[in-house]
Formats: structure tokens, C-alpha cells, sequence
């Protein structure tokens, strides 16, 4: 679910060490190593690396820079990096990393927030969402820069809704109450990530907490996944689970295929479902009754909620994940930030096309006020076997709601300060393991909370 979360998606291997040098012409290398660096990505699929090397060769072809592209799976970015630091051996910038990452890179003083300031300033603080900004920030530090986003969405089945004469699924109160009508004929009203050691789970689980008002951390360090607003986010999960949903463990794929299937009225998934909805990835197409006549009919009757809101939140709330560049601690400063100002510029709307529907613009334009980069966004086509603009599959307002892009966005410690210890628990995922007590009857709510605080202090003392 990500450019960094796709990985979810697919099933990536160890370390990929692709170490693929981008050939381009144009130029003489006669600065050494300040002509050449090396870029990371989390970006690892075959077709999004071709696609990397093709920017790359003419970034190349322009500055006369030579890059070595490194692809590194998600699960071991950590592994790697420690390894690589101790060895001296660090890339110059390193793409495509969550939050979490990022902040990761900043505890441990690897990242150059001057050169990654500088790039902010040159390309323009005010062509870039603000609160993408805001959540790549440590006081007056820019610890990387805001690439894109993708948002955590549920998903449901907007027929269905209307002809029970349910409105929209925004809030827990809609959302139980839709499970409950539409829990009939063989559907059940809800499917949700349940698997622990999972991160999507933890995706899905944080997108419903958020709503009600529960935290992780609090900015003094304290952990409050056991207050009265995260007990109530369990049980509410819990309650979704156990009484609308489909029996079983559920991930990514499980949940995915109840909801493609019809077998589910509401799902919550991220916006790189929304190919794969259209029937444009032919090992990922609908299949519900409808769906046979119709590939399409699944897109034509979703709707999508972005923010929720429970009834001890305070307002409506999303999770979402902001996608990054950083340059790191030992880059060759100048040719670092030519690429990553190339990426945001005129390499910019090719890395969108990778994958538009999980890819939302976090630079809006070319200059402040300018939304050249969110128009394109908006034509550029979707798929995998097949492919077609999101216009072509989506409404309007479907649209309008995904680009909101991340200003919406809230998530765990990030904004408190704490995003060394969201780096750490990513590692243990005790989140997933409480939802997975407390959906499949191990634990009751406030066990589950428990069970979680008790683990998180535990990583929290480790990181002193």
C-alpha cells in the first residue's frame, strides 16, 4: 500500500541489491565521486525500476551525474541501513521511504537536513502541500522532502447503501449500522485486516483509531494505546469482526478478494486498490456476480469515505502515508540535490505514472498556487495488463474526495515527536497482535490495549 506499502501488495523477496547503473550519454565525469551516487528506493518492482531508470538516464543525459540504483525491500530497510552506516557505506539519497523511515534516518543523525532544506527552498515551500510539509518537519528541521501520498480509504458498495436508504459509512454509529443491515443473503457488511505481524493491519486498525481519538503516544513520551478512546476503538473493531464479518484471519489479499468478490458491502483498503477495483490487473480483477458481464461495475458502484469519526474523536480523522526523498549524511551534497530536484520537476510527472491511483501529488505545481502537477495526476493512466485514466472509471467526486491529497492527515507519534518509537514498533508490530487477540476472541478490549501499551513501553525502554 504505498509506493513504500505497495510491498504489501506484492510479494517482494529479501534485500534486492540491483545495483543497476543508469547508462546515459551527455556530459564529462571528470568530478570523481561528486559525478556519480548511488540512490536507494523501496520502489522494487521489475516495472517500476525500468521505469526509475528511464528518469534517471535523462537526469543523466542533462547534469552528466551517473547514478547506481539500489532497490531494497521495505522489510529490510532497517537491516540494511544499520549495516551500511557502520560500514561508511551509506547511498548519497535514498527515495520512495515512509514516515517512518524517514524519522528512522533523523534519530539516528543520517540524514543531511540542510541539503534537504535547500532542495525544499529552491523548488518552492509554497508549490508543496503544507501539511506534507509538516509532517516531514522536526521543529525547524526538513528532515526529507514530501514526494506523495496515498490515502487509507473504506471503501463501499454505494448501491447497496441506497437501496437500504443508508447514507454514507463516516462515522463508527454508520458504519455499525450499515454492517448490521447489510450483513444478509450470504454478505457480510464489513472485511478488515485482522493478521498479526502485518502491517497492513496496523494501517487499518490506526485509520480507525485515529477517528475516535486515540493515540499511541502522547508528545511527553507517554504511552496511551490504553486510554478510554483506544479501549473504545478495539471494541468497536471487535464488534465489526466478530458480528458482520467473514470468518478467519484476514490480510491484504483476504480482504481485497471479499470485497472483489461481492461477498462484502464495505472494506477499508488504500487508494492503490482503485486499478485493481476497475478490473485493470488481471491477477486482481472483480469478481462479483455483476462483475462477469460487467468489469467495471464494482468502480461504478464504490464509494469512498476518506475521514472518519468516532464518538470520543474530536474531529473527523485519516491515516495516510507520505512518500519521500532523502539525502543523507554522507551525500555528495550537489549532485544529491540536482537529482532530487530533478525528480520533483521534470521527472516529477513520470514517478507519479508509475502508480497514479497510490501516487497523489504532494507538490501541487510548478509554482505556489499552481496545480499543474494534480492536473496531470488526474489523465494519467492506471493499470497494470490494462490501462485507462482514473476519469475513465471514476466520478467526479470520487475524485475530488482522493484530491484532498494529505492535508487531512493524522498518524501515530509522527506530529507528537515520537517517530523514533513508530520506527521501532514497525519492527514488532504489537498493534497487529493486540487486533488479532481481540478479533479472534483472545482478548477483550481493554486486554488488548494492554497487551499493546505493555509491549510498546517495553521497545520505548529499549530505545533509551
Amino acid at each position: 500500500m504505498r509506493s513504500a506499502t505497495r510491498r504489501i501488495v506484492a510479494a517482494l523477496g529479501l534485500v534486492t541489491a540491483l545495483l543497476l547503473s543508469a547508462c546515459a550519454g551527455g556530459g564529462e565525469d571528470g568530478g570523481g565521486d561528486a559525478q556519480r551516487i548511488t540512490v536507494w528506493t523501496a520502489d522494487t518492482l521489475p516495472d517500476r525500476v525500468a521505469a526509475t531508470q528511464a528518469i534517471i538516464a535523462r537526469f543523466t543525459q542533462q547534469t552528466g551525474v551517473q547514478v547506481d540504483l539500489v532497490g531494497v525491500d521495505e522489510d529490510q530497510f532497517n537491516q540494511l541501513l544499520t549495516s551500511s552506516a557502520a560500514a561508511g557505506e551509506l547511498p548519497d539519497v535514498i527515495g520512495s521511504i515512509p514516515l517512518s523511515s524517514v524519522r528512522t534516518l533523523a534519530t539516528n543523525d543520517l540524514v543531511n537536513t540542510d541539503a534537504t532544506a535547500a532542495v525544499v527552498d529552491a523548488l518552492g515551500a509554497g508549490t508543496f502541500d503544507q501539511r506534507a510539509l509538516e509532517l516531514t518537519r522536526d521543529g525547524d528541521r526538513q528532515l526529507a522532502v514530501p514526494s506523495e501520498a496515498w490515502s487509507q480509504l473504506l471503501y463501499y458498495r454505494r448501491d447497496l447503501f441506497d437501496a437500504a436508504g443508508l447514507p454514507a459509512p463516516a462515522t463508527y454509529a454508520d458504519i455499525l449500522t450499515a454492517a448490521r443491515t447489510l450483513t444478509r443473503d450470504g454478505r457480510v457488511g464489513f472485511v478488515g485486516a485482522t493478521a498479526p505481524g502485518d502491517a497492513f493491519t496496523q494501517q487499518t486498525f490506526e485509520h480507525i483509531a485515529l477517528a475516535n481519538g486515540c493515540e499511541m503516544v502522547n508528545s511527553a513520551g507517554e504511552i496511551t494505546i490504553a486510554s478510554p478512546q483506544c479501549v473504545a476503538a478495539f471494541d468497536f473493531y471487535r464488534d465489526l469482526i466478530t458480528n458482520y464479518s467473514v470468518p478467519g484471519t484476514q490480510d491484504v489479499d483476504t480482504v481485497r478478494a471479499a470485497y472483489f468478490s461481492g461477498q462484502a458491502a464495505m472494506a477499508v483498503w488504500s487508494t492503490f486498490l482503485l486499478d485493481e477495483l476497475a478490473g485493470l490487473r488481471n491477477d486482481a480483477k472483480p469478481s462479483c456476480p455483476e462483475c462477469v458481464a460487467d468489469p467495471t461495475f464494482l468502480a461504478r458502484n464504490t464509494g469512498v469515505v476518506t475521514s472518519l469519526r468516532g464518538p470520543d474523536g474530536t474531529a473527523p480523522a485519516q491515516f495516510g502515508e507520505v512518500v519521500n526523498w532523502a539525502i543523507t549524511s554522507e551525500a555528495a551534497v550537489d549532485p544529491a540535490q540536482q537529482f532530487v530536484r530533478f525528480m520533483m520537476s521534470d521527472g516529477y510527472v513520470d514517478w507519479l505514472a508509475f502508480a497514479p491511483e497510490g501516487k497523489f501529488p504532494a507538490r501541487s505545481g510548478s509554482t505556489p498556487g499552481g496545480t499543474e502537477f494534480v492536473d496531470r495526476w488526474k489523465t494519467l493512466p492506471v493499470g497494470v495488463d490494462t490501462e485507462g485514466p482514473l476519469t475513465q472509471f471514476y466520478p467526479p467526486e470520487v475524485l475530488d474526495v482522493l484530491s484532498t491529497g494529505p492535508e487531512a492527515f493524522t498518524r501515530w507519534g509522527i506530529t507528537q515527536g515520537q517517530g523514533d518509537l513508530i520506527g521501532a514498533s514497525l519492527g514488532e508490530l504489537p498493534v497487529p497482535a493486540a487486533v488479532a487477540a481481540v478479533t479472534s476472541g483472545g482478548a477483550d478490549a481493554r486486554g488488548a490495549a494492554d497487551q499493546a501499551a505493555a509491549t510498546l513501553r517495553s521497545i520505548q525502554d529499549s530505545l533509551r
